[in-house]
Parts: structure tokens; sequence; C-alpha cells
């Protein structure tokens, strides 16, 4: 069996005792702050990300978005509201690029919706401001029909879109954000049968 070091044991009677190994030498905040910081920069480490936030992402997705998890290379995005989400996932490869450009090791993002603080009370004064302006209600805005597929919708989207939320979806599924014009239009709704 190995023997203790010196410093580390202490006689009492005719036993050994083992205590703990002397105290290191106290460093100062400065230093301390200096290994936090050499910690944050490695690969793999959030609060880095945190910190970098605001520059990468930009004034105006910051507030609204942050980093969640970083694992394997693997960064997950949460959005507070489901429009900065989309507003994420259109600027997915902008926001990789000023990742990689930070000098962060992302080989993908994942976005997802991320609620940090609690929703509003039901019946809420704040909740009927958000609903007084929501594009998809009818009372207000009224209805439509869409440009792409001829399916009956709120005029709120079709206003905000240029084709309704149906279409808006198969495009964000097929990788065109926000309608872009460029993107291929969805095909024509199914017949129903009557």
């Amino acid at each position: 069996m190995p023997a203790a070091p010196r410093n580390q044991t202490r006689r009492q009677g005719t036993v050994n005792l083992l205590v703990p190994p002397p105290a290191p030498p106290a460093t100062g905040l400065n230093a301390c702050l200096n290994q936090l910081q050499e910690h944050w920069r490695r690969e793999e480490n959030l609060a880095a990300l945190w910190q970098a936030w605001p520059r990468i992402a930009g004034a105006q997705l910051a507030p609204h978005c942050q980093p969640l998890r970083l694992q394997g290379g693997r960064l997950v995005v949460g959005a507070s509201h489901a429009q900065w989400l989309q507003a994420l996932r259109f600027n997915k490869h902008r926001l990789l690029g000023a990742l990689r450009g930070a000098g962060f090791a992302v080989k993908d993002l994942v976005l997802q919706q991320h609620q940090p603080t609690p929703l509003p009370a039901f019946g809420s004064e704040e909740e009927a401001a958000v609903w007084s302006h929501h594009p998809s209600r009818v009372d207000v805005f009224g209805m439509g029909s869409c440009a792409c597929c001829r399916r009956p919708a709120p005029a709120g989207e079709l206003q905000r879109w240029g084709h309704c939320s149906f279409c808006q979806r198969e495009r964000m599924d097929n990788g065109v954000a926000m309608g872009s014009p460029t993107g291929p239009a969805p095909g024509p709704a199914p017949a129903l049968d009557q």
C-alpha cells in the first residue's frame, strides 16, 4: 500500500492520521476572472456564447432569441414567439456563419419556440392587446381567398405573407422562409367532395 506524503499525515499516539493537503496559495480576483474567461472560451461552453450572443445575433434577434444548449456542435436556439422563430428560420444560415466567424464550433442549429417568461394570464389586458392585432382574426380583418391554393383564409394572413398559413407552412417545410417569391409555389389544394 502506498504511503501518504509527510505533509498529509499527522501522528496521534501510535496511529498515523491522514490530513487534507495544504491549501494552494490564494490567487487574486483578476487571475480568477481570467481563468473563468478562458474556461468560457473553450469549445462546448454555453457561457461564452451567452456573453457574445447580442453581438452575434444582432440587435433585432438577440432580445427575442437565446441559446439554450450546445452539445456535440449542435446549438439549440429558442425564440420567445412564433414570429421570432420564423425570423430565426429565415436567418439560419446567416446566424450559423456569424457563430462560426466568432470562433464557435457550431455544426448545426436547431430552432425551437421557447417561452422564457410565463404567458400572460388568461383574460388579461396584455393577452387582449396581442389578440387584437393577430393576423388570423377574421372578425377584424375579414376573409379572403389565397392566391396560391384558393383556400379561404383570414385577410390578415394574406396581407402578411401574400398567401394563407397552409401555403406558408408548406413553403417553410420546403426550406423557403417567409414566402420568398423565388421559392416554388405550393400546388393547388385537393378538391373537396361535396
